[in-house]
């Protein structure tokens, strides 16, 4: 796993290299309240307010703030079950959509930062970007990567970027829910990619590496009879076209 220096580095890489509105954000799960950094944001502690984690995450990546997130900081009921830190009810199913937790009891919070200034090793990278910059950062990718790459379009967009990258170690496209754009000012043309800390190192890489659908490179022109690829070109020859 690299170093925290490192994972600051891929995050300064891919907000350039994508060119993000907001940061990366470094997410770790809390085991204990002692891996909380002395100078973390603790919403109720010293703000004497609660929040939703994905407003948690929006300071993260807009504000440039550290924050942990316990159990008395929060003010969403869904990042609490799906985080395994309380029961869910068994009315769940009447009014949710269903979604994978973390074991009871295995986590005391969860702490955010913006990626380029983390001082810790994060166990999910969650990064907004537009529809264009997630095309991008997909076809960056190695064809034998696709597999690894999954996707989840319904609520809970805090869970399903959070619990099952961790859980399965593939990359998540996960759209965000209606809390994310009520509360936490998440842009109607934004979605998340979520990336385990593991695979960072190689999603840059392959961003670094460029190509014809970079998103520095990749502009868009309409014409007819545009100048067609190689492959392209050999293929119709074969048909005969």
């Amino acid at each position: 796993m690299p170093a925290v220096k490192d994972f600051n580095t891929y995050g300064e890489k891919l907000e350039n290299t994508l060119i993000l509105r907001t940061s990366p954000v470094a997410l770790k799960m809390l085991e204990k309240g002692a891996e909380i950094p002395p100078d973390a944001f603790r919403p109720f502690r010293d703000g004497k307010v609660h929040l939703a984690q994905c407003q948690a995450v929006a300071l993260s990546r807009r504000e440039g703030k550290t924050v942990a997130m316990l159990g008395e900081d929060h003010w969403c009921p869904t990042a609490l079950m799906a985080y395994g830190m309380v029961d869910k009810p068994d009315s769940i199913s009447a009014w949710s959509h269903p979604y994978d937790s973390f074991e009871r009891g295995k986590y005391v919070g969860v702490l955010t930062a913006p990626l380029k200034k983390a001082a810790f090793v994060p166990d999910v990278v969650l990064a907004y970007m537009n529809n264009a910059q997630l095309r991008a950062l997909l076809l960056s990718m190695k064809i034998g990567e696709v597999p690894e790459v999954r996707g989840h379009f319904f609520p809970p967009s805090c869970g399903y970027s959070v619990v099952e990258p961790i859980k399965t170690g593939k990359s998540w496209v996960v759209l965000p829910d209606p809390g994310e754009y009520q509360r936490a000012l998440t842009a109607e043309d934004e979605i998340i990619f979520a990336v385990p800390g593991a695979k960072v190192a190689g999603l840059v890489a392959g961003l670094e590496a460029g190509g014809m659908f970079s998103y520095k490179e990749h502009n868009m022109v309409m014409r007819p009879d545009f100048e067609q690829p190689q492959f392209y070109r050999d293929m119709f020859k074969s048909w005969g076209l």
